[in-house]
C-alpha cells in the first residue's frame, strides 16, 4: 500500500507551528465561555471557532475572552496583537436558530439575514472593547448549505463581497462533496475552510478530503474523540501513545493532524489543554526519530479509515 503522505512530508512531523493545528472549540461553554477562551489562549491556542448561533455558542462572550486576553502583556512584555490569533465565525441558517434567540429576523430576506448576522459578528468579536471600526474575522463559514444549491450559492455571494477587508476568507460547515464542488465552481472567492465531523457514517469523508487537498482548502474535524471510541482503542493509536509517552487522545489527534486536518479541541481543562499542545509536540518529536516505525503505526492508522 502506498501512503497518500511520506513520513518526511508529514504534517506532524514539519516545521509546522504544532499549536495552530488546534482550533479551540466553543460550543455548548455558556457562562464559562470568556474564562474558557482566556485560558486556552494563556495555554498556547491560537485559533477559536465559534457561531453566530446563541442556541450553542455565546459568541459575545468569545469576544470579551479574546480581548480579555489582548490586554494582557505576553511573554517577555510584548504587546498582543489581533493579528497573532485566527478568528473564526458562522452564519447560521434560521433552521439552526432558536427562533426565540438569533442574531437576525427570520422574517427578513436572506441578503439582510446575513448582513445583520456578519455585523453582529463583527461586533461581538472585536479586538478593542470601545470601538469595532477595525474589527475582521479571518474566516466566516456558512454552518451548513441552505436548503437549495443555489440559495447556498446566493448566501456565499453576499458573504463574498465583505471579502478581504471585513472577512478574510469563507468557508462552509456540515457539507457534501457535491454542494462544495458547485460552490468552487460558482464561486469568486473559492473555499478556503471545510468544518465536517470526522466520523465512520460519512466515512472519514475521503474523496471530500482528497478534493480539499487539490484545490488548497483546509480540512477541519470535530467530534473527532466522540465520533471515533474504536479509534482510541485501535492498536496504532494504543502504540504511539505508549512509545511517544501521551495520552491515547493527544496520540488520535496526532494521526488525525499528520492527514492535514486542523482539529478542534474544545477541552474545558486547563491541564488537558497543556498536555494535548506539548503531547503533540511529543508526538511529533518521536516520529521524526522514530521514522520508520512511526511510518508503520501512521499506514495501519490510514487502514482503519479506509471505507469498508
Amino acid at each position: 500500500m502506498t501512503s497518500a503522505h511520506s513520513a518526511s512530508s508529514s504534517v506532524l512531523v514539519s516545521d509546522s507551528f504544532t499549536e495552530l493545528r488546534f482550533i479551540y472549540g466553543t460550543a455548548w461553554k455558556k457562562d464559562r465561555t470568556k474564562g474558557l477562551v482566556e485560558l486556552a489562549l494563556e495555554n498556547g491556542f491560537r485559533a477559536v471557532d465559534t457561531a453566530a448561533q446563541p442556541r450553542h455558542y455565546q459568541e459575545e462572550e468569545v469576544g470579551r475572552g479574546i480581548r480579555a486576553w489582548l490586554s494582557k502583556r505576553g511573554d517577555g512584555g510584548g504587546v498582543r496583537e489581533r493579528g497573532d490569533i485566527y478568528v473564526q465565525t458562522k452564519y447560521t441558517t434560521p433552521a439552526g436558530q432558536d427562533l426565540n434567540n438569533m442574531p437576525y429576523d427570520p422574517s427578513e430576506p436572506l441578503e439582510t439575514q446575513i448582513r445583520t448576522s456578519v455585523a453582529s459578528s463583527l461586533r461581538n468579536l472585536r479586538p478593542q472593547e470601545d470601538s469595532d471600526e477595525n474589527s475582521y474575522l479571518d474566516c466566516v463559514l456558512l454552518h451548513s448549505p441552505l436548503p437549495t444549491i443555489n440559495q447556498t450559492i446566493q448566501a456565499w455571494k453576499i458573504l463574498e463581497t465583505y471579502v478581504p477587508d471585513r472577512i478574510r476568507a469563507l468557508g462552509i460547515s456540515n457539507v457534501t462533496l457535491p454542494v462544495l464542488q458547485a460552490i468552487q465552481e460558482s464561486s469568486t472567492i473559492k473555499p478556503s475552510v471545510v468544518q465536517n465531523r470526522f466520523y465512520p457514517q460519512t466515512r472519514y469523508d475521503g474523496p471530500l478530503r482528497a478534493f480539499c487537498r487539490e484545490q488548497g482548502i483546509s480540512y477541519q474535524s470535530f467530534w473527532t474523540l466522540t465520533g471515533n471510541p474504536h479509534l482510541l482503542r485501535s492498536e496504532p493509536v494504543s502504540s504511539l501513545a505508549q512509545a511517544a509517552n501521551v495520552g491515547t487522545a493527544t496520540a488520535l489527534y496526532a494521526f488525525v493532524m499528520d492527514l492535514d486536518i486542523m482539529v478542534l479541541n474544545g477541552t474545558t481543562s486547563a491541564n488537558h489543554m497543556r498536555e494535548d499542545l506539548d503531547g503533540i509536540r511529543k508526538a511529533r518529536d518521536w516520529a521524526i526519530a522514530n521514522g520508520s516505525e512511526w511510518e508503520r503505526m501512521r499506514r495501519v492508522f490510514e487502514h482503519c479509515i479506509l471505507p469498508l
